[in-house]
């Protein structure tokens, strides 16, 4: 291991012993390095450590091995790390992120916290509508991809029981950057990355990139729905004992949010609406009018997507000192707002079925807009009920800090003392509208309702200012914090090639702030003089009787490990752990007491994890493979079906990472077998043995690369097995496997050239759906994913 005269920071004797031992085994064994198992890494640990010697799951991902699986998307990056399932068919954001068999049971990443820098994105990684993934992009900027699963991310973060995944960026060591521009070829994207990083002089440096894109994206909008780009920088100054940093970054970036969209219940498309290629969004359909959270009318822009606007700035430094002593802290302060809008059919039926159930029977539906304006649509034709998912994110900041002292006492034994302290705003406001509309891709026009007798009961498609079909559940508004305060402790320590590691944590905080449901009133919505049948009851919030959030948590977690190291090439290594999750807006709106209170059992999840593995080397192969059993409890609450959560789960599987380099081939994959149930349910008992929903048995990764002089091309594959949309295991989804593939030239030193093929066959994957059972019309509303997209990359590489 090759140390750069101008050091990421000075290392201390214990780390610099460690560091001479790897670079002699990596000169005696050059295929070493090579395996990634001698790779360094510092998520998750109190210390940077290799994965050799780690008794933790811990992979790390290059941004060149990430770009082999070709991911259109942020989340997508996510599937080829082991152990992880990342449903990444909700568009740039807004995907469902499981990880070893825990559950899934509404949206986001409730067990898995994802990071940046070493610092948590978002406090909470399910929050309705404000998924961590919406708020951070894959780009350029992105040295690697680091990934902790199971048991020791418990006592490495708040509220991350099953694991970490953490963006660590460039910070211009070495004097270099790159331009590139991707453009689609059957799809409309055109996005270029930048970023360049140096040394300003022999101890400051600096690293500074990003991006900006447009374009309508996969599937046809009508419109540009992915506008926007992202700016991250940092500054380095190093000193003879550690090293100063600062960071900055500012996202903007609008893009559409794929929901559920019809289909048939085997996948198939329905005539005009391509399953892989369609969505509901349409140029037809870009503004809704509605109540704000003030009660003021207002407008939402249906073009604006998932459009985060995140601020942030950060700090970190790390120095020795004297007596063996270390100091680390990390800190970082984000401004986060934005809008999460997008389109849900609440329901697919014929046109003469809908319109009867707003306008009673003899009822009929007429084109709104649209070529057709004015003309009859067929009652046998298939229409559908459309709910805007209409949120305002009015803040979303954070305030977060995590400080690390460590005491070496030998070459072998540490001791680390931890305080992790966070502030996380959930201020948000729901302003959701019923419409009707056509069941047709590629711009699909809204549908006006008429009562038998002509009277109309819709205006241009909006029949509901509200949701009444889901008894107008969805206008709300909340505005509150959540403290959360977290000393830690891990002592490690050697016994020649035996490593231990012991830590605890101790998580506190409290949740204050108030929120408030739906009101009806009638109001004059569109300001014609005239009060039209769905202005009779315009469903707004009533902020004149909010209810308040008041209260505390606390849970403690434990994680002990070893690791014992056979020889230089081969280790096994055991671990048991528990850890807890808070929970925080999915609480509200039934399970907040009238006094703010929350129940201790509600407020938190506890998981209890057993893990053991062995790591074997060999000469152009590594292998890493990890036996694993969990016990989760959940309390949770799903928009959607306006459902709540009480749960027990069950999972036991093995996890296996490997690589292997053979000539000019490079092979990489991982799979893992997950046997997981619902072990206790105290609100549908019946479900107790079911397979929780969405998981599969075995989920794949394998991307094999052939490097030639002037280039090289590769395919990776990445597969699911059979598993059920719902708990009650009666719809199952087929497994597929999705096929990417690329081929790079380089058509000077510099300068290169790239195509990328995601979904090479053109594959339906379905990875969620609303339904739980084929209903009678076999039309289900459903995510897959993309179908087959193609891009050109050109890029130039300066250094």
């Amino acid at each position: 291991m090759t140390t750069h005269k101008h050091a990421l920071y000075t290392l201390s004797a214990l780390a610099l012993a460690v560091s001479q031992n790897l670079q002699a085994e990596e000169q005696a064994q050059p295929e070493a390095k090579k395996s990634g198992l001698e790779t360094i890494v510092v998520t998750g640990v109190p210390r940077r450590t290799t994965i050799m010697a780690s008794s933790s799951s811990v992979s790390s991902v290059t941004l060149a091995e990430i770009e082999v699986s070709t991911p259109r998307s942020t989340a997508e990056a996510f599937r080829t790390i082991p152990g992880v399932r990342s449903e990444s068919t909700g568009g740039e954001g807004n995907a469902n992120i499981a990880v070893r068999g825990l559950p899934v049971a509404s949206g986001g990443a409730k067990f898995l916290q994802l990071q940046e820098d070493g610092l948590p994105v978002m406090q909470f990684g399910d929050i309705a509508f404000g998924n961590a993934d919406i708020f951070m992009r894959l780009d350029s900027t992105v040295q690697s991809v680091e990934s902790i699963r199971g048991g020791s991310a418990s006592t490495a973060a708040s509220d991350a029981p099953g694991g970490i995944i953490n963006f660590i960026s460039k910070t211009g060591e070495n004097e270099s950057g790159s331009v590139s521009t991707t453009v689609g070829l059957d799809y409309d994207s055109i996005r270029t990355d930048f970023e360049y990083g140096t040394y300003l002089n022999d101890s400051v440096r600096y690293h500074i990139g990003g991006f900006v894109r447009q374009g309508e994206g996969p599937r046809e909008t009508g419109y540009t729905s992915n506008k926007g780009g992202q700016i991250k920088a940092n500054l380095t100054k190093e000193f003879d004992a550690g090293y100063v940093r600062v960071y900055f970054k500012h996202l903007d970036d609008k893009s559409v949010g794929y929901l559920p969209m019809p289909m048939y219940s085997d996948g198939d498309s329905i005539p005009g609406f391509d399953a892989q290629s369609d969505t509901p969004h349409s140029a037809l359909f870009t503004q809704t009018l509605r109540l704000n959270g003030d009660n003021q009318i207002s407008t939402g822009d249906m073009t604006d997507g998932m459009n985060p606007v995140v601020t942030s700035v950060g700090f970190e430094a790390a120095f020795d000192l004297e007596n063996d002593w270390r100091i680390e802290n990390r800190f970082r302060t984000s401004s986060v707002s934005g809008n999460f809008i997008s389109l849900i059919p609440a329901e697919v039926a014929s046109a003469s079925s809908i319109a009867s159930s707003i306008a009673g029977d003899g009822a009929s539906l007429v084109y709104a807009n649209g070529g057709s304006a004015g003309e009859a649509y067929g009652d046998d034709d298939l229409a559908m009920r459309i709910h805007t998912f209409d949120v305002t994110l009015n803040d979303m900041g954070s305030i977060v800090n995590d400080l690390k002292l460590t005491k070496s006492f030998s070459d072998e034994t540490s001791v680390t003392f931890g305080y992790f302290a966070s502030s996380q705003s959930i201020d948000m406001s729901w302003l959701w509208n019923s419409y009707v509309m056509e069941l047709k891709g590629d711009n699909a026009a809204l549908l006006d309702v008429y009562a038998a007798n002509g009277d109309s009961y819709s205006d241009n498609g909006l029949y509901a200012y509200g949701t009444p079909y889901w008894g107008n559940c969805c206008q709300r508004n909340y505005d509150t914090e959540y403290e959360t305060r977290a000393p830690y402790i891990n002592l490690a320590t050697k016994f020649g090639n035996l490593s231990i590691d012991a830590s605890a944590r101790y998580d506190s905080g409290e949740a204050r702030g108030n929120y408030a449901g739906a009101v009806t009133s009638t109001i004059d919505m569109n300001g014609d003089g005239t009060i039209s049948i769905p202005e009779q009851s315009v469903v707004g919030i009533d902020n004149a009787n909010p209810s308040i959030v008041n209260y505390d948590w606390h849970y403690s977690s434990y994680s002990i490990g070893a690791n014992y190291q056979i020889d230089p090439s081969f280790a096994t290594f055991a671990r048991l752990s528990k850890g807890g999750r808070a929970n925080a807006d999915r609480l509200l709106f039934g399970k907040v007491e009238a006094d703010g209170s929350v129940a201790e059992a509600d407020a938190i999840d506890e998981v209890n994890q057993y893990e053991i593995g062995v790591k074997k080397r060999f000469d152009s192969l590594s292998v890493f493979a990890t036996a694993f059993y969990a016990e989760t409890e959940e309390q949770n609450f799903e928009a959607t079906s306006q459902k709540f959560f009480d749960r027990e789960y069950e999972a036991k599987g093995i996890e296996v990472e490997s690589t292997y380099y053979v000539g000019d081939w490079d092979f990489r994959g991982n799979f893992t077998w997950t046997d997981a149930e619902i072990a206790k349910d105290a609100l549908s008992p019946e479900l107790v043995g079911n397979t929780p929903r969405r998981q599969a048995d075995l989920i794949y990764s394998l991307m094999a690369t052939y490097n030639f002089d002037k280039g090289a091309a590769g395919l990776s594959f990445i597969g699911t097995t059979d598993a059920y949309a719902q708990d009650s295991n009666d719809l199952e989804f087929d497994g597929y496997t999705q096929v990417n593939g690329f081929v790079s030239y380089n058509l000077s030193e510099n300068l290169s050239l790239s195509l990328n093929v995601n979904n090479l066959f053109d594959t339906v994957g379905i990875t969620e759906a609303e339904e739980g059972s084929v209903p009678d019309n076999d039309i289900i509303r459903a995510r897959t994913i993309n179908g087959r997209t193609t891009s050109l990359t050109l890029k130039y590489s300066f250094y």
